[in-house]
């Protein structure tokens, strides 16, 4: 009974948090109340989420948490399966154009939402332990000469601006297409500016 009750109690937080995370991309943190995630979530009234979560910035962390984990296992699961530094990066890339695809709210939460501003004691994202093994895999392919031997932060800033403002564009519909469609060429641009020639 107990173990069916934990069960519907983690239902409804992962409902409350899906909700919760659509509405934040379509309308952004603080024009989401509790109200609107507890009509989305399918929860009878406001007062009932706290049940769940004390308040919205604890949701907004759960769901900051929930989306950096993953990313984490996903760049772990990249790095297990390749080598190469730039075979790694490739996977990055592959899944940051995947998830625009398939779930753009995550990205716009992690790209397009000013996450400092509602979540001030949150770690900055380049300070996530998804990031640091990110910038380490640019200073292995510094150390194995496919990069240029430059500052690996500069690296990480060229590399990643060319794919997040690509993605960015895709988000906000100044491109028209899917992600998928600009993969290759922005891959190439990006990979090329960091390259070792």
């Amino acid at each position: 009974m107990d173990q069916e009750k934990n069960i519907t109690k983690t239902e409804t937080q992962d409902e409350i948090l899906l909700a919760a995370l659509k509405l934040f991309a379509e309308k952004g943190y603080f024009n989401t109340s509790l109200t609107d995630i507890a009509e989305a979530s399918g929860i009878k009234t406001a007062s009932a989420i706290y049940h769940h979560f004390k308040h919205k910035q604890m949701i907004a962390t759960a769901l900051y948490a929930n989306i950096l984990d993953s990313l984490n296992i996903s760049v772990d699961e990249i790095r297990r399966k390749n080598s190469k530094s730039s075979e790694q990066l490739h996977g990055i890339v592959d899944l940051l154009f995947k998830l625009t695809d398939d779930a753009p709210e995550v990205m716009q939460f992690l790209l397009m939402l000013k996450i400092n501003e509602f979540l001030p004691e949150a770690k900055p994202l380049l300070d996530t332990a998804a990031f640091i093994k990110i910038v380490k895999i640019i200073r292995n392919g510094i150390s194995e000469g496919e990069i240029r031997n430059i500052d690996p932060l500069l690296a990480n800033a060229y590399f990643f601006g060319i794919i997040h403002n690509t993605l960015r564009m895709v988000l906000t519909g100044a491109l028209d297409k899917k992600a998928e469609a600009y993969q290759s060429q922005t891959w190439l641009i990006a990979w090329n500016a960091i390259a070792k020639k």
